[in-house]
């Protein structure tokens, strides 16, 4: 299903993909949750609830699935945000959870302190 998008993206994907519905099978071969089981690396979403490129079910879906396959993995939401931040409040909330996450999956100590997030199978 297609979710409303802007005039200037409204046929970016044709050009990326191809037209849908007709290349339907190549949509589905190239969309991450049908490989989830191909994932091995941590991974942190942060996620707009208002965002219509990637929809906030969508972020989330892959999240329980590296969840339920032991990835260590983090989502955080942001609400009034977009597909890209503008709320300087996000963007800085959304660099101190990377900080964060980097600092815990790769065994480093920040500098400053770093408010922490859920790391789900850390």
């Amino acid at each position: 299903m297609r979710t409303e998008t802007h005039k200037f993206e409204s046929r970016y994907l044709d050009g990326l993909i191809g037209p849908y519905p007709e290349d339907k099978d190549l949509y589905k071969n190239r969309s991450p949750i049908n490989f989830v089981d191909l994932l091995s690396c941590p991974v942190i979403f942060f996620q707009g609830l208002e965002d219509k490129i990637v929809p906030p079910n969508q972020a989330r879906k892959m999240f329980e699935a590296l969840r339920y396959r032991g990835i260590l993995v983090s989502y955080l939401q942001f609400e009034g945000e977009q597909h890209g931040f503008r709320k300087a409040e996000n963007i800085r909330r959304a660099l101190d959870a990377e900080l964060y996450f980097y600092s815990r999956v790769f065994n480093i100590e920040p500098a400053d302190f770093v408010t922490p997030i859920r790391i789900e199978n850390l």
